[in-house]
């Protein structure tokens, strides 16, 4: 008899997400929430069936590149694959981009749009990249104030109509890295015809895009991040043409394999600065803040997949006498992954939230320097654990887990870029530090933990509160005592991740707690708990500078 099992299945994204359903309940009035659903279901159900389906049938789509045409010119032509363009139009109709912009629910605007991208993102193939930069591109235009900018590209940004919505791109990363970004070589001419750039960009995602930001230096400007400029590149010429962007090459990435990544050559590509001729770092600070919510946005999608599928399997799967879902040990895995997976989503919505009300209605000094400590903070946590769920959740299907026809390694691989996409983890954990400088300390931080907990007196979700107080407490006394800036440094990560990790377990009591007295769901309560009981707190008093080189570098180190 041929070995054979039964592949899990999904069903409506929408309807099958307790998690979401929940949580916008909780935030959305009754007739907001009645107006949204409708859409909601409907992406569910093209996430689950036709999307899915597409994205399953053709596991090795790639886009390709065509260089030239038949009569030697060169034409840089990137072909999307057939899923990306089915859901490039879908997008658009349904608001993707719009929706924060026409802002028809006012500060809670975000909420609806970002949770369609949940839902729609895991089943795109990736479509978030584009998306989130073209959000990105948006907001920043709208906050540089440059008006012929804004009335050229913010309509096409953000229409609905298929025909005529543009995406952007994001051109950050060089040659000399992309974290770095005053190491920059693009070099900005002013000529009779308007501003040129001249240079490589290494790695470019969604290069299909109408539109990019980009940094370059104009010529005469000092070295190093304060010398840059941002500005704006349409991709092609009114005839069609390249505009001076030669694509060197498609890049063969470990995952995201339908989101075209190039290597470009800028060879005097018309430019126009978005906010005078230098500060470009601090400008594109607007759009950085946007594409890091999509990008966790993106993480608490892969990581609801990943369970989706692996829930679903193991009521299929029978091993050893019954199924999995009737295992234990399998449930208690299950189990942990969901605390995650619930406290991430906590975690971003909130950052979202609050994205949306600085947008409609502007934010006061406390959630505002809450907001800058949150960004990075939201990203890198999130970025690691999806990670972190979705090794573990193929690790649920077995030898099929590793199987690439089954699609199963593709939430691993897709994964993977998202702790490093927007700043990688060290780099995010830096820039908060940073933050911290700035704010009063972690202020903002401890008092949206006690905010969160303020309402949280059950019994049973009581203690995880405690060891959210206790990790932010210590994390404020490891940040005062680390005066010196190389033990800053080396510490950096772990403040930032247990600073994630309690704010994830206060946020999912906060809402464990409407949940038991609203839904009487004591699910969110359980999940808290045992999320609670993971390593929340990673800060090491311990650990020294000296031991990190010791070890980092391979070499002896002194005694303490």
């Amino acid at each position: 008899m041929p070995f054979f099992q039964d592949p899990p299945r999904l069903t409506n994204q929408y309807d099958d997400d307790r998690v979401l359903r929940s949580f916008l309940a909780r935030k959305l009035p009754d007739g907001t929430l009645r107006a949204v659903e409708p859409s909601l279901h409907e992406m569910g159900a093209l996430a689950a069936g036709p999307l899915y389906d597409l994205l399953l049938a053709e596991p090795d789509a790639v886009p390709t590149l065509t260089g030239w045409d038949a009569w030697g010119r060169r034409i840089d032509r990137i072909e999307p694959t057939r899923l990306w363009k089915e859901v490039a139009p879908l997008a658009a109709r349904m608001g993707l981009i719009a929706l924060a912009y026409e802002r028809p629910w006012g500060a809670l605007s975000r909420l609806p749009q970002m949770a369609l991208a949940y839902l729609l993102e895991p089943s795109s193939g990736v479509y978030s990249c584009p998306l989130a930069m073209t959000d990105g591109a948006a907001r920043t235009l709208i906050v540089s104030g440059n008006r012929e900018l804004k009335e050229r590209a913010l309509p096409r940004l953000t229409s609905r109509d298929p025909s005529q919505a543009w995406t952007s791109g994001q051109w950050m990363t060089e040659r000399t890295g992309g974290s770095d970004v005053g190491l920059s070589e693009t070099v900005a001419r002013n000529t009779p015809e308007g501003w040129r750039l001249f240079g490589t960009k290494w790695f470019t995602s969604a290069t299909s895009s109408e539109m990019a930001l980009t940094l370059g230096r104009p010529e005469g400007n000092p070295p190093g991040g304060s010398g840059l400029a941002l500005f704006y590149v349409e991709t092609r010429d009114a005839a069609g043409a390249p505009n001076g962007i030669e694509i060197l090459r498609l890049k063969d990435k470990l995952g995201t394999r339908m989101v075209p990544t190039a290597e470009l050559f800028l060879n005097g590509a018309i430019a126009t600065p978005v906010k005078g001729l230098s500060g470009g770092v601090k400008n594109i600070t607007t759009m950085l803040t946007i594409t890091r919510m999509w990008n966790a946005v993106g993480a608490v999608a892969g990581m609801r997949r990943a369970l989706a599928l692996a829930r679903d399997y193991a009521g299929r799967r029978v091993a050893f006498g019954s199924p999995l879902a009737e295992k234990a040990l399998h449930l208690e895995t299950l189990a942990d992954l969901q605390a995650l997976f619930e406290g991430a989503f906590h975690l971003t919505f909130r950052a979202v939230e609050l994205v949306g009300r600085d947008e409609a209605e502007g934010l006061g000094e406390r959630e505002a320097a809450l907001l800058r400590l949150l960004t990075p903070i939201v990203k890198l946590t999130t970025g690691k654990q999806v990670v972190s769920v979705a090794s573990e959740a193929l690790e649920c299907f077995g030898g099929a887990g590793y199987v690439e026809n089954t699609g199963l390694p593709r939430l691993l691989r897709d994964a993977q870029v998202l702790p490093i996409w927007e700043g990688t983890t060290n780099v995010l954990s830096l820039d908060l530090l940073r933050a911290a400088a700035k704010a009063v300390g972690l202020a903002p931080l401890a008092a949206e933990v006690d905010r969160a907990l303020q309402g949280v007196t059950h019994p049973m979700l009581t203690a995880a509160g405690d060891r959210a107080r206790e990790a932010v407490r210590h994390a404020q006394s490891w940040l005062a005592a680390a005066t010196d800036t190389e033990r800053l440094e080396a510490g950096a990560r772990r403040l930032a991740l247990t600073l994630g990790l309690a704010l994830e377990t206060a946020l999912l009591a906060e809402h464990a707690t409407w949940a038991l007295e609203t839904e009487r769901d004591a699910r969110p309560a359980h999940a808290a708990r045992r999320l609670s009981r993971l390593q929340v707190d990673r800060i090491d008093d311990g650990s020294s500078p000296g031991e990190a080189r010791g070890l980092g570098r391979d070499e002896p180190a002194p005694f303490a």
